[in-house]
């Protein structure tokens, strides 16, 4: 049996791409199984995701408490909470642009728009409610660890979390949202006060596959199917004469810049070295192209946003063959 996972990495409101890709996965997975209530949750066997990854992971496998067990959004609907909410989530009010001297004495966002929407998205749903395993990162700097949240563990062996709370900790970038603090659901009592995960695994791939070789049918990369979705790049060069005299303001969002980007360089070189051990193993990433999308985190302007959908749009005929392989198996291994 195949273990079939879907990673997902962050980079805010670049989220709107692999969305968007996921789209048209899901469009294919419908017609090539001749079904319209085919959902991405119904194929995959565990979702991972860092920041707005996570979000979006988190969606795919959102319980309709009126469907008994069937997922809330479809994958539109799910990359709709961007297109939609996305101005709202960035949008800097005259007090906060004041209190904040724009960005360089506090957070640039109040993280109110955030949070409401993640409530309004996710209710009171537990991690444990949700439909399928997952991998959410995060990093807690009281403790100073990494903080996978998964479904298959919370409220057995580990605590359980309210999901809108979880996704508030592995989105909470530094610079730009205020620090997370959350607390576990009783009797567990956990406190956590948590930064985004991208800080220390942006891309989730290899979260997943360490999870996943710990399920019982699963003894290596060979059981697995994995489709690994980057939210496009565009990485800025820094000269020595640039960079030789910054101060902590001068690298705080190069910093950031380059977490986010060097991180998923580094797993996609390990995990293309796992899968070599493999003949006919199954790892697909694609890193998208950003087309005349803007690669900030944060535009969520009415016309970046739209050159991110169109964007999104564009890869999805691009990688139309690794899209397709990847619905026809995962249709093979789901018979």
């Amino acid at each position: 049996m195949t273990m079939k996972i879907l990673s997902i990495d962050g980079g805010g409101i670049r989220g709107i791409i692999p969305g968007q890709i996921l789209v048209s996965l899901e469009n294919k997975l419908k017609t090539k199984t001749n079904n319209d209530n085919a959902r991405l949750s119904d194929f995959f066997d565990l979702f991972a995701g860092t920041s707005t990854g996570a979000i979006l992971s988190a969606a795919y496998v959102m319980p309709d408490v009126n469907a008994n067990g069937r997922p809330k959004f479809t994958a539109q609907e799910a990359v709709n909470l961007y297109i939609d909410e996305g101005d709202e989530i960035f949008d800097v009010d005259f007090w906060q642009y004041l209190s904040s001297l724009n960005g360089l004495n506090d957070e640039t966002y109040s993280a109110k728009a955030l949070e409401s929407i993640l409530k309004h998205s996710f209710n009171d749903i537990k991690l444990s409610e949700l439909l399928k395993p997952t991998c959410f990162v995060s990093y807690d700097i009281r403790s100073r660890q990494q903080v996978v949240f998964k479904q298959h563990t919370a409220g057995k062996q580990k605590p359980d979390f309210l999901v809108r709370d979880l996704l508030r900790g592995s989105s909470a970038a530094p610079t730009y949202f205020e620090t997370a603090k959350i607390y576990s659901l009783p009797p567990m009592r956990k406190k956590h006060v948590l930064i985004d995960g991208g800080m220390v695994a942006n891309d989730p791939t290899l979260c997943a596959y360490s999870e996943a070789i710990k399920f019982e049918h699963v003894s290596g990369i060979k059981d697995m199917l994995i489709l690994s979705l980057g939210t496009g790049k565009e990485l800025k060069s820094y000269s020595h004469s640039q960079v030789k005299d910054w101060g902590p303001l001068g690298w705080a969002k190069p910093s950031i810049d380059i977490a986010l980007e060097g991180g998923p360089q580094m797993t996609q070189y390990h995990m293309k070295q796992i899968a070599s051990t493999e003949t006919n193993a199954v790892y697909r990433r694609i890193q998208p192209d950003l087309f005349d999308a803007k690669p900030d985190l944060d535009d969520a302007s009415i016309k970046n946003l739209k050159a991110l959908k169109d964007a999104g749009i564009r890869n999805a005929e691009i990688y139309d063959e690794v899209l397709n392989e990847i619905a026809d198996l995962l249709i093979q291994n789901d018979n």
